[in-house]
């Protein structure tokens, strides 16, 4: 076979259209998932070979000996070794800007929810508050608009700026923040700053060493007691202890997340376990409409295609450059 996609079933729900990619190379073979163990077998006649999170090891890729091309269906690499992949002269590209639609309106989506306390009204509906109530409309919660509010954004890159255009016909006021501790550059403002006067807080930054715990107990206590916090980026920007202190004790108002530390998690996951009232969590869904996993599809189709074509494609390492 020529090419091999290792984690299919993290992409399809089998409503995705593969014509893009099996017009660009062929024949296929999908697998739902791959073990470490079952990768080195399914990959050792492969060209091309994808994998969303499956790790495509050092000896993956030497075991691979016909192998031209690595494309990783998501925008974040570091589930391949790409010195092993560079030592081969082996391309390794991924994909981007697919899922900024569907991300933006998920992150909407969450802070309406909390604003206007959806879910605690539609319990509220189902355990009967509603019929019981003497008036036509029930205020056990406080509802918000987000028209008039500060959003204070985290990460600037094409989801922060999309997301920028939406609050900004939400009526809401847009913050930019800088690097923590570096000075602000011209139309951002100090890491600091933001936290202090923003309403909400969303994060869109990549995951590095500088931004591990980028939110732990020092920028919570910056916050307004009013204010909430929203991440759709990468788990481990939060220190989640110190999330969970915070809405406990009232530190901040609430928090949405779309992603924790280790996914899929524990069962015992203490952010699981707790969940406080303050708390929305959703598992990692904010890019995954349908419209977002086919433009991954085809832009994998496209990366392929170009390839073969030696023509310009998302490519990561230049390994021949190395």
């Amino acid at each position: 076979m020529r090419a091999v996609f290792l984690d299919f079933g993290s992409v399809t729900r089998g409503d995705m259209d593969c014509v893009a990619l099996e017009r660009a190379i062929s024949p296929w073979q999908y697998h739902h998932d791959s073990s470490e163990a079952e990768v080195l077998e399914r990959i050792r006649e492969a060209e091309v070979i994808v994998s969303n999170k499956v790790f495509i090891s050092r000896a993956a890729i030497v075991a691979a000996k016909h192998l031209k091309l690595i494309c990783v269906a998501a925008t974040g690499y570091n589930n391949v070794d790409l010195v092993a992949a560079a030592e081969r002269n082996i391309p390794v590209c991924n994909v981007r800007g697919y899922a900024t639609p569907s991300v933006v309106q998920h992150v909407f989506m969450l802070m309406l929810n909390l604003a206007r306390h959806f879910v605690d009204y539609q319990e509220l509906v189902k355990r009967g508050g509603w019929q019981e109530s003497r008036f036509f409309c029930p205020l056990d919660f406080g509802i918000q608009e987000l028209s008039g509010k500060t959003l204070g954004i985290i990460g600037f890159g094409e989801l922060g700026h999309a997301v920028a255009q939406i609050a900004q016909a939400f009526g809401m006021q847009v913050l930019i923040a800088d690097h923590k501790d570096k000075l602000p550059r011209p139309g951002r403002m100090a890491f600091d700053d933001v936290l202090q006067q923003a309403d909400f807080i969303t994060l869109h930054c990549p995951l590095s060493p500088d931004t591990h715990h980028l939110i732990s107990r020092r920028e919570f206590e910056l916050m307004k007691p009013s204010a909430y916090l929203i991440n759709t980026a990468r788990g481990k920007l939060v220190q989640e202890a110190d999330l969970l202190h915070c809405l406990s004790t009232g530190r901040i108002a609430g928090a949405a997340i779309d992603v924790i530390q280790e996914e899929p998690p524990d069962k015992n996951n203490p952010i699981l376990l707790q969940q406080p009232a303050n708390l929305i969590i959703t598992p990692h869904i904010a890019w995954a409409s349908r419209e977002s996993r086919q433009r991954l599809l085809d832009q994998l189709a496209g990366n392929i295609d170009n390839f073969f074509q030696h023509k310009p494609f998302n490519q990561i390492t230049d390994a021949l450059d190395q």
